[in-house]
């Protein structure tokens, strides 16, 4: 069985892993996620991958409500994280109607059925 190639398939076997990266380009230095084959800031080829710090802010938050028989609500929330990229995802120690906009969080990998899943814990802390 052949591997799936190419920066997405990558990021989710080391999301797979345990391990959340992101792309850095080293021509204009801007951080790029999701990931991508040329930087969407410069053009340049010249991608990196690095750890975040995984830390970042809620910029929008909403509840999905769902039959408790189907999981119960949830949040899904787009995040601003330190280094300057957003990304859809949910706060997973919260109740979905907890969750507000400015909220300081930190990223975790989640496993499930062996697929990694980028999700957010609250932190104390003042929005940035």
């Amino acid at each position: 069985m052949n591997e799936a190639q190419g920066v997405q398939a990558f990021h989710q076997r080391e999301l797979d892993a345990g391990r959340f990266l992101i792309q850095r380009c080293t021509a204009c230095t801007k951080h790029v996620y999701f990931p991508r084959e040329s930087c969407p800031h410069c053009g340049s080829a010249a991608l990196e991958w690095t750890t975040p710090q995984g830390t970042g802010t809620v910029y929008a938050v909403t509840t999905v409500r769902r039959k408790p028989a189907d999981g119960g609500d949830l949040n899904v929330s787009l995040v601003d994280l330190d280094e300057g990229v957003r990304l859809m995802s949910r706060v997973d120690d919260l109740a979905p109607g907890a969750v507000r906009i400015g909220q300081r969080v930190k990223t975790r990998v989640h496993l499930q059925d062996g697929r990694g899943l980028v999700l957010f814990d609250a932190i104390e802390g003042p929005a940035a």
